[in-house]
């Protein structure tokens, strides 16, 4: 009888350890599945799908399958700091991650930092800039100095161009991304001596923007600088065009307008606008990887109702698991201390290129890409997977064309 309970309870306890070796390592995070961020965020998702299955059609990490556990953030802030709760305290995930967006991501940081755990954020700016937290990583080509990344590559082509430009308007709504967007904007403005003529925010939600075009239409400046979130950069646009405002350039931190349903739906309203982007399948930018896994999600944006493309973000969410995945692989743990000081003293080879980290968790380099929509007809979907109706101007190693300057050239 003593034999038949020992070797019981033998089974038992291999049963149970067998059971626990193929427990899932749980990666949380909150995403926008509804809301204006969804049209970024959902395509996001779709990426990061296709690296769960990837890395178990590899057999996982640390002998374990990997799960992806994520609730709708709905694109409201005041949702994160529980779902970030659940996620650690209900749901027991191992690891973390940000979903999309300033936004989103900024409110997750006190219950990231009070429970120690790494966390990547995707596109996020200038999140650590309050906390430096040493376990924040970001996943954008934003650089050391984030805030006057987007507006360095703006004014570096606007400043090349002839006549060059001497007044500014810089516009931005009155949010965490738009605010540290227009801060940056204004620093580099000074630095490269324009003159402000207009700088004004306006709330979240505002749907008709004419009245702070015509505003800054009274300023007549040279450039006018946008930092906007997808409605409002779609209204912009629109009231740009319905006004007939010319500055010389216009544009810069626009997010929505990389958005293959909003390109559609704004169509020619594009032309002569400058905008920062982070990759196009350009033959400068093909990294290796990169065009499998834009076929994968092309392969499945139609069922899932996203972006037919991907082109914005699809990349850097596979990416940031990427990072995720292979810190844990090398490390062969998921100790969030480990894994940070890993990421910091690491380069990774991704699907948007090499990697590298400073030490605020940022990028040691910036790599924004400066783009200015040209010769687009129409509203059909086909032109905007040729690059040569989003030319890329900047950086260098990057170009795939040249500006028309000024605006109103490229609006003819």
């Amino acid at each position: 009888m003593v034999l038949v309970i020992l070797a019981s309870v033998g089974i038992s306890g291999l049963l149970s350890r067998t059971s626990s070796a193929v427990e899932p390592i749980r990666i949380g995070f909150g995403i926008s599945l509804t809301g204006p961020l969804a049209v970024n965020a959902k395509s996001a998702l779709v990426a990061m799908k296709i690296w769960e299955e990837d890395i178990n059609a590899r057999g996982g990490l640390l002998g374990r399958p990997v799960k992806l556990v994520y609730y709708d953030d709905q694109s409201n802030s005041s949702t994160i700091p529980a779902i970030y709760t659940k996620l650690l305290d209900v749901d027991r995930t191992e690891l973390i991650i940000g979903g999309y967006g300033t936004n989103m991501l900024a409110p997750a940081m006190p219950v990231v930092v009070h429970s120690g755990k790494l966390f990547i954020g995707l596109f996020g700016l200038a999140i650590n800039s309050e906390y430096n937290y040493s376990k924040y990583f970001s996943m954008v080509p934003f650089g050391p100095s984030p805030k006057t990344a987007p507006p360095d590559v703006f004014f570096g082509v606007a400043m090349a161009q002839i006549p060059k430009p001497k007044t500014i308007a810089i516009t931005a709504t009155d949010s965490e991304y738009a605010r540290n967007c227009s801060d940056g904007g204004r620093e580099t403005a000074k630095a490269v001596g324009l003159k402000i003529v207009y700088d004004r925010t306006y709330p979240p939600g505002t749907n008709d923007l004419s009245p702070i075009v015509r505003a800054i239409q009274a300023t007549n400046p040279d450039i006018v600088f946008i930092c906007s979130y997808p409605l409002d950069s779609v209204g912009m646009v629109r009231a740009v065009n319905e006004i007939g405002l010319k500055p010389m350039i216009i544009g810069g931190g626009m997010v929505g307008l990389q958005a293959t349903a909003l390109k559609m739906q704004l169509g020619p309203l594009l032309n002569g606008f400058v905008n920062y982007d982070f990759w196009l399948p350009a033959p400068t930018m093909n990294f290796p990887g990169v065009m499998d896994l834009i076929k994968k999600y092309q392969a499945k944006a139609a069922t899932e109702g996203v972006d037919p493309l991907g082109y914005y973000i699809a990349p850097w969410a596979y990416a940031e698991l990427e990072v995720l995945g292979q810190a844990v692989a090398t490390t062969k743990s998921l100790d969030d201390n480990k894994l940070a000081d890993h990421i910091h003293n690491t380069e990774f080879k991704t699907v948007v290129g090499d990697v590298k980290f400073g030490l605020d968790g940022e990028w040691s380099q910036a790599r924004i890409l400066m783009v200015q929509f040209q010769n687009i007809s129409g509203n059909g979907l086909e032109q905007f997977r040729d690059v040569a109706t989003q030319v890329i101007l900047g950086p260098s190693q990057f170009k795939s064309g040249d500006i028309i300057y000024p605006y109103e050239r490229a609006k003819r």
